[in-house]
């Protein structure tokens, strides 16, 4: 709770964003971020729009009181949801629309994961090729992916509930840790499915239009200009790995000298540190 709160009653902007966010959703997103119930903000129909709407807010707050870093930025990504709030960011999309869409995106992951218990689980201090054979093994208790390769030391599985219950015991007994995420299913698999053919369905009815700069997708670690490009990723975005290690070592490898974290935590921030230790990375938030 409290998600936002300090930046819609600081910076008129955001509590724009707050306010035509509620018109678009046909409820008060904002009474949820900033009073909760938890149990209701943290439902995936419920948290993706949050989770949209707070960090555009924040680049109001940065855009306010550091206009020449948002003017200076030359390329930008997002983790899974966070590439709706980078494509807005980089003018590819408007913020209607991609609240429109994220309602939906939402709403169908909450129902493809009601219909299959499944979870994710982040395996730490193991490399690929352990995190791997851990699938494997696990995989005979259920369907079981590589879902988001974030940083070295640090995978996630994603499937259904036995198999990653069963990950978590063989992360432990190879040397690392396996710490359950707190998500209503097995996101960026193919147990998101049909949910991949409803957020294909919105993303035709929407206009996406060539980024004014570099966005990165998760889904191949590059940057796409064509619109129905971008549109293919973000479906398959919902079914495929994201590729976040790969993301951020593409946008060094085309000069990135410093990052900016823009939204809710600070986890960013840490992955960061991981991928490349002396990169500075300052977190544009209202915590």
């Amino acid at each position: 709770m409290g998600m936002g709160r300090v930046l819609a009653e600081k910076y008129p902007a955001a509590r724009g964003l707050f306010e035509q966010a509620a018109e678009i959703l046909g409820y008060d997103l904002a009474r949820l971020c900033f009073d909760g119930p938890d149990t209701e903000l943290n439902t995936t129909a419920i948290s993706q729009p949050a989770l949209l709407v707070t960090s555009l807010a924040a680049v109001e707050m940065l855009r306010a009181e550091s206009p020449g870093v948002v003017e200076d930025c030359r390329m930008c990504a997002g983790l899974s949801l966070g590439e709706f709030s980078a494509l807005v960011f980089a003018g590819a999309m408007t913020f209607a629309d991609a609240v429109r869409v994220v309602k939906c995106r939402g709403e169908a992951m909450q129902a493809a994961a009601d219909a299959t218990p499944s979870g994710m689980v982040s395996l730490l201090l193991l490399d690929l090729d352990q995190v791997q054979a851990i699938r494997d093994e696990a995989s005979a208790q259920g369907r079981l992916q590589i879902a988001n390769y974030l940083c070295p030391g640090n995978l996630v599985l994603s499937g259904e509930q036995a198999a990653c219950e069963r990950a978590m015991q063989l992360a432990e007994r190879a040397g690392g840790r396996g710490v359950p995420l707190a998500v209503a299913g097995a996101f960026h698999t193919e147990i998101m499915c049909p949910a991949d053919v409803q957020l294909a369905q919105i993303l035709e009815t929407v206009e996406i239009c060539p980024p004014r700069i570099p966005v990165i997708s998760n889904v191949d670690a590059q940057s796409h200009d064509d619109p129905d490009v971008i549109r293919g990723l973000l479906v398959r975005q919902m079914i495929s790995p994201v590729r976040w290690e790969d993301s951020v070592r593409t946008l060094l490898d085309r000069g990135a000298e410093a990052f900016y974290e823009v939204g809710p935590g600070k986890v960013l921030r840490g992955l960061l540190k991981r991928i490349h230790r002396k990169v500075p990375c300052a977190s544009a938030n209202d915590s």
